[in-house]
């Protein structure tokens, strides 16, 4: 086994002798200026030290730091008023909600409740009974349309409306449907009202209400339709007067007055014409013994004795 090489060392050169100055390097330095522009860089453990330097911070005044303290108090009182405003805006509407919607302080009391409008036929108890189940709900959470369409279920009524009157009390107008004739039906009489609608029933014929005759077969009910558009359509001193009326069809509508007299009105077509017409023929007839008045055509009226 070899022993290991030693390692080469390279000779270091012989210093060269530096030449002897002349005599006018001697005379005349070298000027600092070019010296420093070409300065000698540095080791590079001395450029990342000088590199890594420290900042040193910059220096707040009391002044700064005094209002940079307010700001931060003011921002903070800021945050806890608009907190505080949030809640108690929360705490009111809370109360208000349980006021309005849960609370006894606005509630239904059935003792309250008025009924106006019933007319002849609609009977009070049953719309105060529709009523009743809705004893002790807030008037805020009453649902009113629901309500209403309750009591048009009501018999006799045609139409309602319902009416909060605070703090608890409640307000039912109903429309009720009056009779305005009679017609014969299984051995008495069924009460209509104008829009032909039963209301009720009589065994005997009613006083101030016409009595009604019309075809059993009338297609479509146009012969009541037409009687009834009539009646509805006379001037009330009029149809105070008319005790029975009859159609075949609804161009042949006729009634009877309370002085025996009897009209031929034919269709709902110019009744306002016609009723003027007869008012006038009935002023001047009565002295000459007239029985029949023909007005369905209004502008070539007849009389008959």
């Amino acid at each position: 086994m070899r022993p290991p090489a030693q390692p080469r060392v390279r000779p270091e050169p012989a210093p060269r002798p530096s030449p002897a100055p002349s005599p006018a390097s001697t005379r005349t330095p070298t000027p600092p200026s070019t010296a420093a522009a070409h300065p000698e860089p540095l080791p590079r453990t001395e450029v990342q030290r000088r590199s890594w330097v420290p900042v040193r911070p910059a220096v707040v005044s009391q002044g700064s730091a005094a209002r940079f303290a307010e700001r931060v108090a003011m921002r903070r009182r800021l945050l806890r008023d608009r907190i505080v405003l949030v809640s108690v805006a929360a705490v009111v509407v809370g109360a208000l909600a349980w006021l309005l919607l849960l609370s006894p302080v606005l509630a239904l009391r059935a003792d309250q409740v008025q009924v106006e409008g019933q007319g002849t036929v609609v009977d009070v108890a049953a719309v105060q009974a529709v009523v009743q189940p809705y004893d002790g709900v807030p008037l805020p959470r009453l649902d009113t349309v629901a309500l209403r369409r309750s009591v048009l279920d009501v018999p006799g009524v045609r139409a309602a409306q319902v009416t909060r009157t605070w703090p608890h009390g409640l307000l039912v107008t109903v429309v009720s449907r009056e009779p305005v004739a009679a017609v014969p039906r299984d051995g008495g009489f069924a009460l209509l009202d104008v829009e032909g609608v039963q209301v009720g029933r009589s065994d005997v014929a009613p006083e101030a209400i016409p009595v009604i005759t019309v075809p059993v077969d009338d297609p479509g009910a146009r012969a009541m339709t037409a009687v009834l558009t009539v009646l509805q359509l006379l001037p009330p001193e009029l149809a105070t007067q008319v005790v029975a009326a009859s159609a075949e069809n609804q161009d042949t509508v006729a009634f009877a007055l309370t002085d025996g007299s009897q009209v031929e009105w034919g269709s709902a077509d110019e009744s306002a014409l016609k009723a003027r017409v007869l008012t006038t023929l009935r002023a001047a007839g009565v002295a000459s013994g007239v029985d029949v008045y023909d007005v369905s055509a209004p502008t070539l009226p007849i009389t008959r004795s």
